[in-house]
């Protein structure tokens, strides 16, 4: 017994050393973990495959042919090593008609950005945090301009933004979500609802309005100049903002060199300080408000739609082919745009297969993503640009209130108003009223600077007062101006082509 149980001891002791011994529980521990380095690897070769079919599938078909409605005839699209697109076609409204479908391919987040910036609908986009920009904007009513310039264009003109918006379209019909851009997937995280509606001419148009008004360069002053008004009298605002030096400086006007419409015109236009010191009274008015500082909101506004930077120049010249290399002259411009990633132009080559009357285009340059035809480019025979000269392209005008009329030439006036509704994404829409004078929107309680030049009013039968806004790009200077600056891209496109200039 007590060897059996010895004999038993040992064989227990040897189990208990070979059950020891045994590394079961650990190949166990690797093959666990075998398996979640595999179940690793296949998720991020999954998830590798998702983002490279996701950026993959925005990529535009730029080889082989494409079937697309609304062409009249075959449009050829090559690009270069540098993807820069030559369009050639046997008629103009379908060589439109591919420029817009061209620009879908390589462009459409950004252009449909902008439309939502100048339509002051940024906030369908990305929420409450655009609300103060879109109520701005809105007031401004860019895209109600543009919509209004659409229905004046000639019919020609017309048929070019008509043909573009159907070529935009027909990209459009064929692609949603990120087949259209890769932004789009990510928009989809926080706005899986947005889904983008068919172009319009007014998108093209509007876009002028937003570079008109990146161009300004005087409501600063405007504003600095109103307020200062308060407390300074005329003799002091003349030495802060003295005239133009037409006589060292004449102006290229054949009719008037000198300027005498010019200064007449401010003449009448001036406004005269208040006698009584308001100093006081602007100081305690500014440190009350509440709200967005001007110059806040022009800065966000003017970083939405064009990047911006310190000592930013602008110049145009020429050089005569006597200094040059070749023989030929040489035109340097400069535009005054911000650089910006992607660039705010997009170069291409527009051709028509044969010059005629009807379809009188060969032109290459660079174009805005979203408008027809080439901004600044060259044809056979010239060459084209332009710049920022800085001019004075908006005014505030200060305006007696009583209830809802203004005074205005002798008389009380109704003002006009229209309801506005911005939809928010992921939030409630906001309805608000604008205000319009015969001078232009109200911008008065939109910023404290604003706000601030109204604070007191000017005739005892007012019960305040208000500041209205008045620039080039808005309706009543372009009723004056009418449709000057409206087709820069086109008209300049046009008149090159069919004007024959010397260098």
């Amino acid at each position: 017994m007590t060897q059996a149980d010895s004999s038993t001891a040992i064989a227990q002791s040897g189990t208990a050393k070979n059950r020891q011994l045994k590394p079961k529980p650990r190949r166990r521990g690797l093959r666990i973990l075998g398996w979640v380095f595999v179940c690793i690897v296949v998720i991020a070769l999954i998830a590798a495959g998702l983002g490279v079919w996701t950026v993959q599938r925005s990529f535009p078909t730029v080889n082989g042919t494409v079937s697309v409605e609304g062409l009249a005839d075959e449009v050829s699209v090559q690009r270069d090593s540098h993807g820069i697109p030559t369009i050639t076609a046997e008629t103009s409204d379908d060589l439109f008609f591919a420029q817009g479908y061209v620009h879908a391919q390589d462009r459409f987040w950004e252009m449909d950005f902008r439309r939502h910036l100048t339509s002051a609908r940024l906030s369908e986009l990305f929420g409450e945090s655009q609300l103060g920009t879109d109520v701005f904007l809105r007031t401004l009513g860019w895209h109600r301009v543009a919509e209004q310039e659409v229905e004046a264009l000639d019919a020609e003109t017309r048929s070019y933004y008509e043909a573009y918006a159907d070529g935009v379209n027909a990209y459009l019909a064929e692609r949603q979500g990120a087949e259209l851009s890769l932004e789009y997937s990510v928009l989809g995280l926080q706005n899986s609802d947005y889904a983008p509606e068919p172009w319009e001419p007014a998108d093209s148009v509007a876009w002028l309005k937003a570079m008109a008004w990146d161009l300004r360069t005087n409501i600063e002053d405007e504003t600095a100049r109103a307020l200062e008004a308060q407390f300074l009298d005329s003799k002091q605002l003349e030495d802060l903002y003295p005239g133009y030096p037409f006589g060292e400086h004449p102006v290229i006007l054949a009719d008037d060199p000198a300027g005498e419409n010019v200064l007449a015109a401010n003449a009448h236009a001036s406004i005269t300080a208040s006698d009584a010191p308001l100093g006081d009274r602007l100081d305690s008015a500014v440190a009350a408000m509440g709200g967005v500082a001007l110059t806040q909101l022009l800065e966000k506004v003017d970083s939405i739609i064009t990047a911006q930077g310190e000592g930013v120049g602008s110049n145009s010249w020429v050089v005569s082919g006597q200094y040059t290399a070749t023989g030929e002259p040489l035109l340097a411009n400069d535009p005054h745009l911000g650089a910006e990633l992607p660039s705010v132009w997009t170069q291409m080559q527009l051709r028509c297969a044969e010059l005629t009357d009807e379809c009188p285009f060969d032109v290459a340059g660079f174009s805005f993503s979203g408008l027809p035809g080439i901004v600044i480019g060259h044809n056979q025979d010239v060459a084209w640009g332009f710049t920022n000269l800085t001019t004075d392209v908006a005014d505030l005008f200060i305006e007696a209130t009583s209830g809802d009329r203004y005074w205005y030439d002798g008389e009380w006036r109704d003002m006009t108003t229209r309801e506005e509704t911005i939809r928010v994404a992921n939030g409630e829409d906001t309805v608000f009223t604008v205000r319009e004078t015969i001078h232009g929107p109200v911008v008065s309680g939109l910023t404290n600077d604003f706000t601030a030049i109204a604070a007191s009013p000017f005739t005892e039968e007012a019960d305040g007062t208000i500041i209205a806004l008045d620039a080039a790009a808005l309706p009543r200077s372009q009723t004056r101006l009418r449709r000057r600056l409206l087709c820069a891209g086109l008209r300049s496109t046009q008149e090159a082509q069919r004007r024959r200039y010397s260098h």
